[in-house]
């Protein structure tokens, strides 16, 4: 059975498609349109279809539209209510619900030959729920717990998979929203909302938690498996903060606190959880999921063995989890996914034509990890290319950023080359078996979605991906999945002795993943990046600008 999955209505447009159960394809509409995000979460945008991601999902499986089985929309309107009684101020969420409805001809009309009818609406949560659930290794008996700002009308769901079978116990109703609230201080903090909450998280670490108790009148767990978390009064909990201004002590106790509020209120989730299930293993999904704080501390301190993260935890995810659900529902088992690598790639063939087309100067090393681990032994900041992009918002070794840990100014460096706020952090990618001497946290950790203690005797050898906690979001590299990058690690090691290397997103603040050969050539072009590892291509700034120089002096 074919099935493609689409995400629409609030943010991170995305496609995926799942055959016989399988996951064959997935990607986010913002890497083909270069909108970061794809679109704003305004009730304006939610007729913005992920068109080209979905048309790429079906060019991967050589498929028309009209050879699809079925299509899962990851929302049903025909749950929601209108805004203004479930507490809401959104005067314009009546539009959004009337171009949900309107989907299906939308569809039928992006992708030429689609019947409409064979549109599916799937509630946004279980999207988000079946996203984890079916999607993760050895989850046949697991609880879920899904939360974000809000789907037709409530903001989370936990819920038990017992084989093919996925049973709701418990929906928070809207206006009490974990996500919400954290939108709500990102707004405050100057930031945008629905986009850097990840920023309220980082500067958390500078912060003291010393509103909280202010806090816990407005967000706590109300012990029948909801919560309470509305109506937070941050204006007089510190002073707003304009978008260009400097960020304060009080901005950063405000993230501190709420974040303190965040991982209190979902520890006590997760322990009425486990008493309801009894089970060991806890999958996640729904924004709030991509908090790798607070994942941490749920499975440092919370009452299940094994804690599992969708890596496209956020809205993108439910394009997958929509698809799986159906999928699941028409007798198909399931296939954990075995990877994030889900998006675009190119063959050797393809990336040499492109660079010729692009008349830049490359070389074909004998093997670009070893000439990758020779850059960043020599202190140079390398574009890594590799493979299929990423599905998700993480870097996870096939379009990054890599550079030297153990030169502290790298952290500046690399905030500079990416336009960014110089309090957020960098992380560290490790082998697998290296990482338990390093870094303590829960392992492996594949996808960079916890954060771990750095141990004391590796703080000064890799200060540039320790945090000013003394953590770090480690990536953790199995060797037979990631072939290049274990190769490019445990060449680093032999020239520097240090079995980790800075790894961070290949992007520019603002703008989206590079994920096509064009994009890393611009991206290249435009940023202090001295190495380029395009497949098995190496393009060299210096070669690269002496090129240009040169043929700007023949015209």
């Amino acid at each position: 059975m074919r099935i493609l999955g689409i995400n629409a209505l609030f943010h991170d447009p995305a496609a995926a498609l799942v055959i016989d159960g399988r996951t064959v394809a997935a990607a986010e509409e913002e890497r083909f349109s270069r909108r970061k995000h794809g679109k704003r979460p305004v009730p304006f945008s939610a007729w913005e279809l992920p068109e080209q991601a979905a048309a790429w999902c079906l060019k991967r499986a050589g498929l028309r539209p009209q050879d699809l089985d079925a299509v899962a929309y990851s929302f049903d309107p025909s749950l929601a209510r209108p805004a203004d009684s479930m507490g809401l101020d959104d005067p314009w969420d009546h539009l959004r619900l009337a171009y949900a409805r309107e989907a299906p001809g939308f569809l039928g009309t992006a992708l030429p030959g689609l019947d409409p009818g064979l549109v599916r609406f799937v509630p946004h949560h279980m999207a988000h729920a079946a996203s984890s659930a079916f999607a993760a290794p050895g989850a046949e008996d697991s609880s879920v717990l899904v939360l974000d700002g809000r789907g037709e009308r409530a903001s989370h769901l936990a819920a038990h998979r017992t084989g093919d079978r996925l049973e709701a116990l418990h929906a928070q109703e809207l206006p009490h929203s974990l996500g919400l609230v954290y939108e709500e201080l990102t707004e405050h903090l100057g930031f945008l909302r629905s986009s850097d909450e990840f920023k309220v998280m980082a500067l958390a670490s500078h912060g003291r938690p010393r509103m909280l108790p202010e806090l816990r009148r407005h967000v706590y767990a109300t012990g029948d498996g909801g919560f309470h978390a509305t109506a937070v009064p941050w204006h007089e909990l510190c002073p707003p903060r304009g978008p260009d201004e400097p960020w304060t002590q009080d901005h950063a106790d405000a993230a501190a606190s709420a974040q303190a509020a965040l991982e209190e209120t979902l520890l006590d989730l997760v322990r009425w959880l486990h008493g309801k299930t009894h089970d060991s293993v806890l999958t996640l999904a729904g924004g709030v999921a991509l908090n790798c704080v607070a994942n941490s501390r749920i499975a440092r301190e919370g009452p299940f063995s094994r804690v599992w993260v969708q890596p496209a935890a956020g809205d993108a995810g439910t394009a997958l989890g929509g698809a799986l659900l159906l999928a699941v529902g028409a007798g198909h088992e399931p296939e954990p996914m075995a990877g994030a690598d889900l998006g675009r790639d190119w063959s050797d063939a393809e990336l040499g034509a492109w660079l010729k087309t692009a008349a830049v100067p490359f070389e074909r090393p004998a093997d670009i990890s070893a000439t990758v681990a020779q850059a960043l032994a020599d202190n140079a900041i390398v574009a890594w290319f590799q493979g299929r992009s990423e599905y998700g918002p993480r870097a996870l070794g096939h379009r990054s950023l890599l550079a030297h840990p153990g030169h502290a100014g790298n952290l500046e460096r690399l905030n500079d080359v990416k336009g960014r706020e110089q309090f957020r952090p960098v992380a560290p990618m490790v082998l697998a078996d290296r990482a338990p001497a390093i870094f303590d946290g829960p392992m492996p950790s594949p996808y960079m979605l916890f954060v771990h203690d750095v141990v004391d005797e590796w703080r000064e050898r890799i200060p540039a991906v320790v945090h000013v906690d003394g953590t770090a979001r480690i990536q953790t590299v199995d060797p037979e999945r990631e072939p290049l990058v274990a190769r490019m690690l445990t060449e680093f090691e032999k020239l520097t002795g240090l079995p980790v290397v800075v790894n961070t997103s290949l992007n520019t603040a603002g703008r989206p993943m590079v994920d096509d050969p064009r994009d890393a050539l611009e991206c290249f072009g435009s940023s202090p990046v001295d190495l380029l590892a395009i497949g098995p291509y190496a393009i060299r700034r210096g070669a690269f600008f002496r090129s240009a120089a040169g043929k700007g002096a023949g015209r």
